[in-house]
């Protein structure tokens, strides 16, 4: 349901054209005023209220104030994308549903001017009282009731451009969840199902309601930064989606009169409906258009497609400059949402000690804005950034955070980016099936699959949660999802997080070997210090087991100095006890020797003796180490013996004076 619009057919007939004018007036008053509403739920509310707020507003707002449909419609494509909708989401930016709305009101119009007494159905008493039609509304008084509208005061005049977007997503969206890329939710997924998009109105050589700003910009044609990816990527495969196509036709209601608005949901369906060629060139002009507006609004929105295409450096770009605007505007609101673009992409770039500032500095900009579900964001990303950080308690409180508004609210993608900050924590701690639980419903098939646009980013990590919990089968289905996603081109480290599944996956040493080798090389390519060393660790404990030493302490060596450089402390951890275990110290960086008696221990007791501490079953131990519980037990009893304890009671209180 979309709003209840029978008001309109059930209003004063259109008994004179001064009627037909207040109807008309009436519609457009409450559609600002619908508008306002949603756009205040859209960032401080449930977002299923906003959209359906947003779609009523741009219904009522489409015979008399285009502009203001056309804000009305995306602000509810971005609200479907943080609610990972996926069909919403098309229908929305198809715009159909609007333009058959419209046509109840441009039917005032077209009927005859008819009084009460010569209607064909009126009553005898009907005829006997009527009274002739009002007067025109006096104008004046008609400008003082729009100047109290409060709808006024938020829908801009100059159309959908200044609308600011939705949420970024693993790719991104129209405006943060999500590629449910198996259907139900912002972002290019190669397994995005759920509906086409309708049929689209095109418009004619002169329509737009102004030239098409297609100047070379910084990221225009030839002009650009260099990305990475398919050739789709890069603006060389596909049609243009405005010519004759796919979709056809001719100009009509709901069809987008501004050329920026025009290609950016042209660009945003065609990646939806998973044709990211067709959405290559009608993105490209977005940041181009937007990069020569300079408003932050547009530039907003130019770094939600920047992300979509994977071309990171340019959603910088867009976003920093969005800010900078932003803060010279004194606008909180979309300083925020600049703000989170930034955050979003340092994360999918791997620079998490700046997506951090970011975030922080977003979170209070949100908050001082009324932005609850902006900030819902911010804490998601917070909570990303301190998973590989290894500060448990605040990945517990940002997530915690994120959460709670993200399940109040609708909000999808947030809600998807926390629980996998968890999962990474768990991870990070050597927790491996625990991660595995939390993440596979997450990337797996069925209603609780996260948001559409961000499941597939955590499918790398649940992949070597399941090898390293012994459960491996589990894994193997979603690996053919990744490589879907890695073909896609829009996430620069998908390729290298492909070959390092294949190698966790690989039956053969032979076949492990190679690709462990090939994902090294790819992160050669994409960058990112934390991807890397989190392939040289692997790399490193799957050497140490095939008892190849030398070997084995290189890869970890230079995982540890890659987890360092990043400030990944629990991870770097993690890799000075594969070093212990592989019988080289760490030197004095580690910070992480034993003290008294743990000392006492070989770097294999000690490994088990702090799990088992951590409150892990043998079997537990055995599957994070990779070895037999026969082993496991083994080890466990000349701790005992050595430490001089009776009971895991005791060997916990030890270990845990000691670490102190």
């Amino acid at each position: 349901m979309t709003g209840d619009t029978s008001w309109v057919r059930t209003a004063p007939r259109a008994r004179s054209p001064h009627g037909r004018d207040a109807v008309r007036s009436a519609a457009e008053t409450r559609g600002h005023a619908e508008l306002a509403r949603g756009r205040r739920q859209l960032y401080d509310g449930p977002v299923g209220d906003a959209r359906e707020s947003l779609l009523l507003a741009a219904s009522l707002l489409a015979a008399d104030a285009p502009d203001g449909a056309e804000t009305a419609r995306l602000f509810a494509a971005d609200a479907a994308w943080a609610a990972g909708d996926v069909p919403a989401c098309l229908a929305t930016l198809d715009g159909a549903d609007t333009a058959a709305r419209a046509s109840d009101y441009a039917a005032l119009d077209d009927a005859p001017v008819r009084t009460g007494a010569d209607r064909d159905d009126a009553s005898p008493l009907t005829r006997a009282t009527a009274v002739p039609a009002p007067p025109p509304p006096d104008a004046t008084a008609r400008a003082a009731a729009t100047a109290t509208d409060p709808g006024r005061d938020v829908a801009p005049a100059t159309g959908p451009g200044h609308a600011e977007p939705g949420p970024p997503a693993g790719a991104a969206g129209p405006g943060n969840r999500e590629p449910r890329l198996s259907g139900g939710g912002g972002g290019p997924e190669s397994r995005l199902s759920g509906g086409g998009a309708g049929r689209e109105l095109r418009p004619s050589s002169d329509e737009g309601g102004g030239s098409d700003v297609r100047e070379p910009g910084p990221y225009g044609r030839g002009g650009g930064p260099d990305r990475r990816g398919p050739d789709w990527s890069r603006g060389e495969g596909g049609p243009d989606v405005r010519e004759p196509g796919p979709y056809g036709g001719g100009p009509g209601p709901g069809w987008p009169r501004d050329p920026f608005v025009r290609d950016y949901r042209d660009g945003m369906r065609a990646l939806l409906a998973r044709r990211p060629g067709e959405a290559v060139g009608p993105l490209r002009r977005v940041l181009e258009q937007a990069w020569a507006d300079g408003r932050p609004e547009r530039l907003l929105r130019a770094a939600a497609a920047a992300l979509l295409l994977g071309d990171l450096h340019a959603a910088r770009s867009a976003g920093a400059r969005a800010l900078a605007a932003a803060r010279n505007a004194e606008c909180t609101a979309s300083e925020a949402r600049a703000l989170e673009y930034l955050a979003y992409g340092e994360l999918r770039a791997g620079r998490h000690a700046q997506a951090r500032h970011h975030a922080e500095e977003g979170v209070r900009a949100a908050l001082a804005a009324g932005r609850r579900n902006t900030a819902a964001s911010h804490h998601a990303m917070l909570a990303l950034a301190a998973s590989i950080e290894g500060d448990t308690a605040a990945v517990a409180g940002y997530a915690g955070a994120a959460l709670r508004t993200a399940r109040r609210h609708g909000l999808a993608q947030a809600a998807t980016l926390a629980e996998w900050a968890i999962a990474r924590a768990d991870l990070a701690r050597g927790r491996p099936l625990d991660a595995a639980d939390r993440l596979g419903p997450l990337v797996g098939p069925g209603p609780r699959r996260g948001h559409f646009a961000v499941w597939m980013l955590a499918v790398p990590c649940f992949v070597e949660a399941a090898v390293l919990a012994g459960q491996p089968d589990d894994a193997r289905g979603v690996v053919a999802d990744l490589a879907q996603w890695a073909a896609f081109g829009a996430d620069p480290h998908a390729p290298a997080q492909l070959a390092r599944c294949g190698a966790l996956l690989a039956v053969d040493d032979a076949e492990a070997d190679d690709l462990y080798l090939r994902a090294l090389a790819l992160h050669d390519a994409s960058g990112g210090d934390f991807e890397r060393a989190r392939t040289e660790l692997l790399y490193g404990r799957w050497l140490r087991r095939r008892r190849r030493l030398r070997e084995a302490r290189a890869r970890l060596g230079a995982a540890l100095v890659g987890f360092e450089r990043c400030g990944a402390g629990a991870w770097a951890a993690q890799t000075r006890g594969e070093l212990r275990a592989n019988g080289a110290a760490s030197g004095a960086a580690s910070g992480s020797e034993p003290a008294g008696g743990l000392s006492r221990l070989t770097p294999q007791q000690l490994r088990i003796a702090r799990h088992v501490a951590e409150g892990a079953t043998n079997r537990e131990v055995a599957q994070r180490l990779a070895v037999s519980t026969r082993t496991v037990d083994y080890h466990l009893r000349n701790v005992f013996a050595v430490l001089g304890v009776r009971s895991r009671v005791e060997l916990a209180r030890m270990v845990d004076q000691e670490s102190r």
